[in-house]
């Protein structure tokens, strides 16, 4: 990896949209893709990149196969596509990405996402492997605590609307933008303390569960994240690995 590798760097995994205009590109569908914004004809790459103080570079990729895809022999074999292949969710192929970064040593601590891949599955495999995270959910996730006081629970949504103004705090994920800093305010209330134990017997070490929350300055949009990381973190290392995304 050269310059860029570093124990800190984070793995971040997202996709994109390829336009496209007829029916017979491997993959090709009328599907969501954030490079129109809208279903349209194309074709979704999933992608991880590596993030460090030295850099970033792309190191995976898979393209995602929708079922009307894996479910006819036919296509498939006009395409080149292997026999092997099955059809296989976005978070899944995530899976995939982040299992062949940990089998060649790639070294990084964290793996940042949108609310595609903040589910069970992602979720599930780094804390099995002690990797932190900082995974976007839908504003209907539920979240829920337990040793804490106040005890939380509800939709992200639900969580937000209950929260103190002294819970925010006004910061920037990502430095320095054109316009100067680019302030959000946040808002991360820790919901867990979890031994990795309970997830890896070769693992030990107090971890945290939590809830992350971005609320656009001008407009109040709010953004929610699933969090997991070393205890003892603070909310300005876990906006900082949100904005390496």
């Amino acid at each position: 990896m050269g310059n860029l590798s570093a124990n800190d760097a984070v793995l971040v995994i997202d996709e994109t949209g390829f336009l496209k205009q007829g029916k017979s590109s491997c993959g090709v569908a009328r599907q969501y893709t954030g490079s129109a914004g809208k279903i349209t004809n194309c074709q979704i790459g999933v992608f991880a990149a590596y993030v460090s103080a030295g850099g970033h570079a792309f190191i995976d990729r898979a393209l995602y196969l929708p079922k009307n895809w894996t479910g006819d022999p036919a296509r498939l074999a006009a395409t080149h596509v292997p026999e092997a292949v099955v059809f296989a969710t976005k978070p899944a192929l995530a899976v995939e990405m982040i299992e062949r970064a940990l089998a060649t040593d790639v070294p990084f601590s964290w793996v940042a996402a949108d609310a595609v891949y903040g589910v069970g599955d992602v979720e599930q495999a780094l804390r099995r492997v002690c990797k932190g995270y900082v995974l976007g959910v839908k504003s209907n996730h539920f979240f829920g605590s337990w040793s804490r006081t106040p005890v939380i629970g509800g939709m992200a949504c639900e969580i937000t609307q209950e929260l103190e103004p002294d819970a925010w705090q006004r910061l920037s994920a990502a430095g320095e933008g054109i316009k100067g800093p680019r302030l959000h305010d946040w808002a991360y209330l820790e919901l867990a303390d979890l031994d990795a134990g309970e997830y890896n017997e070769a693992k030990a070490g107090l971890w945290t569960r939590g809830l992350l929350i971005r609320r656009n300055i001008s407009d109040g949009d709010m953004a929610f994240f699933t969090t997991w990381c070393p205890s003892g973190t603070d909310i300005q290392a876990l906006i900082s690995i949100e904005g390496r995304r």
